[in-house]
């Protein structure tokens, strides 16, 4: 198969010929449709992930076709089109067994604990556990865009923040995961506070129902003032879907008292600053939030079928395997403002 390689962290990926999958005992292989280009992708790419072994294959937001299957699955076979969560759970640990897949014990992760969909093909562990039903009337990149990014920021926003209609929702970085929250969020009947610096981010927020905008620049570095003087007096939800120690206290900063903040955006190794002050002073919670199980997708999807929430409606750019190489070197410059998907088999946009 056809897939994009790197043999050195940080140095250009090429589109080689490798050898094809096969599915691992309990698994399957796909035929990629579609793979959303991902910054965590980038991360590993730059060698901020620990376990990635060289030469590598990076993607982990993917929508395909099952072609193989091991023995022992009894859920899925040939044909059948699927997606998945960027956590793939064991299916028997004490996490799984509560429910929580989504921080199983023993976690795989197409693209960092292993070769990923930035391919032809892809290996899938633990299939009866992990894999999701994509409707025959959604497409492979619509299904791609649902990827670690939207489904993260709707467990985020529905689950761990525990939203209510009428509240006041905070989002900190308004990229993939951050414009998904501000979806989602709105889609629960909240009014929602977009934070960025990029122009296109806050007016792309404004596009999906944000009530209110904020650029720390024009705000003179007082964000959480700005924050909380648009929610008139904070928010009751705030989340960090960047990941700096200067958007996770804004986050809390900004959230008026008994609020909650969820961070989801991953944070620099070694930790950063918490106002632990204001958490205590306001009895504030903080939440963490890390992807969803693939046993909580119904009710995601129902919410697609019905058009309230329109995922596909964030994808940017559609680009074939070859020009996946540049797009992924070039997140060292910014995420783009919309999801960029790659479909393996289309053509190459840029000369070769």
């Amino acid at each position: 198969m056809r897939a994009v390689v790197f043999e050195e962290f940080g140095r250009p990926a090429e589109v080689r010929e490798v050898a094809d999958p096969v599915p691992p005992d309990g698994g399957v292989v796909v035929r990629v449709g579609a793979t959303g280009l991902c910054r965590s992708d980038w991360h590993g790419w730059m060698g901020h992930d620990d376990g990635i072994a060289l030469p590598h294959v990076p993607g982990h937001e993917l929508a395909g076709e099952v072609v193989a299957v091991a023995a022992g699955v009894t859920g899925w076979r040939a044909g059948d089109r699927v997606t998945v969560p960027f956590v793939c759970a064991c299916g028997r640990c004490p996490a799984c067994a509560r429910g929580d897949q989504q921080v199983c014990e023993r976690q795989q992760q197409p693209g960092f604990t292993h070769w990923g969909s930035f391919a032809e093909y892809v290996a899938l562990h633990a299939a009866d556990t992990n894999l999701v039903a994509v409707p025959e009337d959604m497409s492979y990149v619509a299904a791609a865009s649902l990827g670690c990014r939207f489904a993260t920021a709707y467990r985020a926003v529905v689950a761990q923040g525990r939203v209510r209609a009428g509240e006041w929702v905070a989002v900190h970085g308004c990229g993939g995961v951050g414009l998904s929250a501000v979806m989602v969020a709105v889609a629960c009947g909240a009014r929602v506070v977009a934070v960025d610096t990029a122009p296109g981010a806050l007016e792309s927020a404004r596009r999906f129902g944000a009530a209110a905008c904020v650029d720390p620049r024009a705000a003179g570095g007082d964000t959480a003032g700005a924050v909380r003087a648009a929610t008139g007096g904070g928010a009751h939800v705030s989340l960090d879907a960047l990941g700096s120690a200067a958007t996770l206290a804004a986050s809390v900063a900004g959230l008026r008292s008994r609020g909650r903040h969820v961070q989801v955006g991953l944070l620099p190794a070694g930790g950063v600053p918490v106002p632990m002050d204001r958490v205590v002073a306001l009895e504030l919670e903080l939440l963490g939030s890390h992807g969803m199980a693939a046993h909580a997708y119904p009710e995601l999807m129902r919410q697609l079928a019905a058009g309230t929430l329109r995922p596909d409606l964030l994808v940017g750019d559609v680009i074939g395997l070859d020009d996946a190489p540049h797009a992924l070197a070039a997140l060292s410059d910014g995420s783009p403002a919309g999801v960029t998907v790659i479909e393996p088999r289309r053509p190459a946009a840029r000369p070769a």
